[in-house]
């Protein structure tokens, strides 16, 4: 009863946010509330529910100094070169903008942070992607799978997580699993050249001029990333300052509707080159700050949350040593931090009660006694097979450390090798970065005005053909 509950209750969650009947925030916390109540467990639901936010607490921590942090270096003009440097190479080709995705998300994964990823992903392309409007979706889609497929780095978490549930060495998972990973990643960038061409086929290739011409009343230049969203409705940039003058600490140098078309180069460059926030002087410092923050992150020398609070303070008390200026800033990104932390105390309560009342246990055991005794040779292939929706539907730390040791042992006993198996639990995991309990997915949906639903339904047929592609890899090459 358990096991059939559990699934009516992920697949009620999933078709009601894919439907837009509820909003995700809803939806994660009504949902697993009114399934407790069938279970008969109502009466522990508030154990369930503190237990899950005791556990993610320290996430949505990380997750809110994290925004701030990086909020505050895209408004002093940190990341700015990186930024010109990608719209240089798009221009106004979709197609480019589109792989650019990709490849931007790919660099940045390399900090083993989802949320750092995608924050610094959306900032840099999310005007490109207003300005031709081109399809969100694709944009989030695109970021996600490329970060799924760089989550498997040693210091990302699920390498470490199997590393640590089937006591072996994480090098001698990871290094040999590079050609199959490598081989995903091109499947990324071939999916991103395909959706591309799709974008570039419904748009065409536009000059700055005709894209200027076509949208006057999107000619704003817009800070991504740290700002109140109220030019979401308009399509002037979602989460944008530069063109309130309360959000950008200046006393009127903001634009409006009513001002003149900015050059060619400005106006399409996203981040505005004159905005009030920008702390030139102080470059090298933040720059140097970010590289500290991000090698202790992976050296952890400290828990990541403190990091990152550490980080946030320190970003603030030089940049902006007034504090009107630090007021200004942290209420134009109040709303990212609010709607992010919202949505992971929301997902405390979904696995909370998942786990609680033992519904995911029951589906694993479910999920593992149902496989046919002759696949016990092929044990690898069915724990690659299983990560695509388990990693999806579980944590992590549920799947690493409750599912992967079971599948580890039925495949001892058929001669197949534990390494084997924790490779092939890595296979999941681009579609894994857009679970609804993944809490970096937020950020991602949240700085790009995405739907969730609708990220998903795009998003779900991509990312696990390109899990069955670092699959059929691991197989040819004898990794898996």
């Amino acid at each position: 009863m358990l096991t059939i509950l559990g699934f009516t209750m992920i697949a009620t969650f999933l078709v009601l946010i894919m439907l837009k009947k509820m909003s995700p925030i809803a939806a994660l916390v009504l949902i697993p509330a009114l399934f407790c109540v069938f279970v008969g467990k109502g009466a522990k639901l508030g154990d369930y529910v503190i237990d899950g936010v005791t556990s993610l607490a320290p996430t949505a921590a990380m997750l809110m100094f994290a925004i701030v942090y990086f909020g505050v270096m895209i408004d002093v003009g940190l990341f700015d070169p990186i930024v010109r440097g990608i719209l240089k190479f798009c221009k106004a080709d979709p197609l480019r903008i589109v792989v650019g995705t990709a490849v931007l998300a790919a660099i940045v994964s390399l900090d083993g942070d989802g949320s750092t990823t995608f924050m610094i992903t959306v900032s840099a392309m999310y005007p490109l992607y207003k300005r031709l409007k081109m399809s969100l979706v694709v944009m989030t889609g695109v970021a996600a799978m490329a970060n799924g497929v760089m989550n498997t780095l040693p210091w990302g978490g699920p390498t470490a997580r199997a590393a640590t549930a089937l006591k072996v060495s994480a090098s001698d998972i990871f290094v040999p699993m590079i050609p199959a990973l490598a081989v995903g990643m091109l499947a990324v960038l071939v999916l991103s050249y395909v959706l591309g061409r799709r974008e570039r086929k419904r748009l065409g290739v536009l000059t700055l001029d005709e894209v200027l011409v076509e949208e006057p009343a999107e000619s704003e230049t817009v800070l991504v990333g740290a700002g109140t969203g109220k030019g979401a409705e308009k399509g002037t940039g979602g989460p944008g300052v530069g063109n309130d003058p309360k959000a950008t600490g200046s006393s009127g140098s903001g634009t409006d509707a009513d001002a003149e078309l900015p050059d060619e180069d400005e106006g399409f460059q996203g981040l505005d080159p004159n905005r009030a926030t920008l702390r030139p002087k102080l470059y090298w410092f933040n720059a140097l700050l970010t590289v500290t923050l991000l090698v202790a992150m992976i050296m952890e020398w400290l828990p990541i949350p403190v990091l990152f609070l550490l980080g946030a303070a320190l970003a603030l008390t030089v940049n902006f040593p007034h504090m009107p200026d630090q007021k200004a800033r942290l209420g134009a990104h109040a709303e990212n931090v609010l709607n992010v932390s919202g949505m992971v105390f929301a997902a405390a309560v979904f696995t909370g009660v998942l786990q609680g009342t033992g519904m995911v246990d029951h589906m694993a055991t479910w999920l593992v006694g149902n496989i046919p005794d002759g696949m016990g040779p092929h044990m690898a292939f069915v724990t690659g097979v299983l990560s695509i929706p388990l990693t999806y539907f579980m944590s992590n730390d549920g799947f690493y450390f409750g599912i992967v040791p079971v599948l580890a042992e039925a495949g001892n006993a058929h001669g197949v090798s534990t390494l084997e198996i924790a490779r092939a639990s890595l296979v999941g995991q681009p579609l894994h970065m857009s679970s609804p309990l993944v809490p970096a997915v937020y950020v991602l949906v949240g700085m790009a005005k995405v739907e969730f639903g609708d990220h998903t339904r795009f998003v779900v047929k991509w990312a696990a053909l390109t899990s069955l592609v670092v699959l059929g890899a691991g197989i040819l090459f004898g990794i898996i």
